[in-house]
Protein backbone atom coordinates (compact mmCIF):
# COMPACT_ATOMS: atom_id res chain seq x y z
CA UNK A 1 0.00 0.00 0.00
CA UNK A 2 1.20 3.27 -0.82
CA UNK A 3 1.48 5.79 1.32
CA UNK A 4 3.20 9.21 1.86
CA UNK A 5 3.15 11.29 5.28
CA UNK A 6 4.98 15.17 5.60
CA UNK A 7 6.43 16.74 8.47
CA UNK A 8 8.64 19.49 9.78
CA UNK A 9 6.35 22.56 8.78
CA UNK A 10 5.83 24.81 11.06
CA UNK A 11 6.12 28.92 11.82
CA UNK A 12 9.44 30.82 11.25
CA UNK A 13 10.04 34.45 9.93
CA UNK A 14 10.59 35.88 6.86
CA UNK A 15 14.16 34.58 6.12
CA UNK A 16 14.53 31.73 8.35
CA UNK A 17 14.63 28.18 7.07
CA UNK A 18 12.70 24.86 7.54
CA UNK A 19 13.01 21.42 5.80
CA UNK A 20 10.13 19.52 5.22
CA UNK A 21 10.25 15.66 5.14
CA UNK A 22 8.11 13.14 3.35
CA UNK A 23 8.45 9.27 3.99
CA UNK A 24 7.36 6.82 1.92
CA UNK A 25 5.85 3.39 1.75
CA UNK A 26 5.09 0.70 -0.66
CA UNK A 27 7.20 2.07 -3.43
CA UNK A 28 11.04 2.93 -3.78
CA UNK A 29 12.30 7.04 -3.76
CA UNK A 30 14.93 5.30 -6.20
CA UNK A 31 12.78 4.59 -8.70
CA UNK A 32 9.72 6.67 -8.20
CA UNK A 33 9.50 10.72 -8.75
CA UNK A 34 8.44 12.87 -5.87
CA UNK A 35 7.19 15.95 -6.20
CA UNK A 36 6.14 19.12 -4.09
CA UNK A 37 3.26 21.17 -4.27
CA UNK A 38 1.68 23.93 -2.11
CA UNK A 39 -1.57 25.07 -1.19
CA UNK A 40 -3.29 28.06 -0.43
CA UNK A 41 -6.90 28.86 1.04
CA UNK A 42 -8.73 29.40 -2.38
CA UNK A 43 -6.28 27.97 -4.84
CA UNK A 44 -5.07 25.54 -6.28
CA UNK A 45 -2.47 23.17 -5.37
CA UNK A 46 0.91 24.85 -7.25
CA UNK A 47 4.12 22.88 -8.04
CA UNK A 48 6.69 24.16 -5.78
CA UNK A 49 9.73 20.88 -6.61
CA UNK A 50 9.88 17.65 -8.02
CA UNK A 51 12.87 14.94 -8.26
CA UNK A 52 12.99 12.09 -10.59
CA UNK A 53 14.01 8.43 -9.65
CA UNK A 54 17.54 8.78 -10.83
CA UNK A 55 17.87 12.34 -8.92
CA UNK A 56 17.38 14.78 -11.39
CA UNK A 57 15.79 18.05 -9.69
CA UNK A 58 13.66 20.80 -10.59
CA UNK A 59 12.36 23.60 -9.11
CA UNK A 60 9.64 26.59 -9.60
CA UNK A 61 10.74 29.85 -10.37
CA UNK A 62 10.36 31.36 -6.90
CA UNK A 63 12.16 28.15 -5.23
CA UNK A 64 14.92 28.25 -7.44
CA UNK A 65 17.97 28.96 -5.75
CA UNK A 66 16.21 28.62 -2.37
CA UNK A 67 15.09 25.05 -1.77
CA UNK A 68 17.28 22.41 -2.42
CA UNK A 69 16.18 18.90 -1.97
CA UNK A 70 17.97 15.26 -0.61
CA UNK A 71 17.24 12.01 -0.15
CA UNK A 72 17.83 9.33 2.19
CA UNK A 73 17.86 5.96 0.95
CA UNK A 74 17.47 3.78 4.06
CA UNK A 75 14.87 5.88 5.37
CA UNK A 76 12.77 6.20 1.96
CA UNK A 77 12.34 9.92 2.51
CA UNK A 78 12.65 12.87 0.55
CA UNK A 79 13.43 16.17 1.99
CA UNK A 80 12.33 19.83 0.66
CA UNK A 81 14.88 22.00 2.40
CA UNK A 82 13.54 26.09 2.28
CA UNK A 83 15.89 28.96 2.61
CA UNK A 84 15.20 32.18 2.63
CA UNK A 85 11.54 32.22 3.38
CA UNK A 86 9.35 34.73 2.19
CA UNK A 87 5.26 35.40 3.52
CA UNK A 88 4.32 33.78 -0.29
CA UNK A 89 6.09 30.55 0.70
CA UNK A 90 3.30 29.70 3.50
CA UNK A 91 1.00 27.31 2.60
CA UNK A 92 -0.03 23.27 3.41
CA UNK A 93 2.84 21.55 1.60
CA UNK A 94 1.73 18.20 -0.39
CA UNK A 95 3.90 15.44 -1.45
CA UNK A 96 3.05 13.19 -4.16
CA UNK A 97 4.29 10.48 -6.11
CA UNK A 98 3.36 8.31 -9.03
CA UNK A 99 3.44 4.92 -8.77
CA UNK A 100 1.43 1.93 -11.29
CA UNK A 101 -0.25 5.11 -13.26
CA UNK A 102 -1.98 6.25 -10.04
CA UNK A 103 -1.15 9.44 -8.31
CA UNK A 104 -0.45 9.18 -4.55
CA UNK A 105 -0.94 12.76 -1.82
CA UNK A 106 0.25 12.79 1.60
CA UNK A 107 -1.84 14.67 3.97
CA UNK A 108 0.32 17.40 3.85
CA UNK A 109 2.42 19.81 6.54
CA UNK A 110 1.34 23.43 7.18
CA UNK A 111 4.53 26.38 6.90
CA UNK A 112 3.71 29.84 8.00
CA UNK A 113 5.71 32.86 6.95
CA UNK A 114 5.36 35.73 8.76
CA UNK A 115 7.44 38.97 8.62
Amino acid sequence: QVQLRESGGGSVQVGGSLRLSCAGSGFRISINPITWHRQTPGHQREWVAGVTGDGSTTFSESAQGRFTISRDWAKNTVYLQMNTLKPEDTGVYYCSTQFRGRTYWGHGTQVTVSS
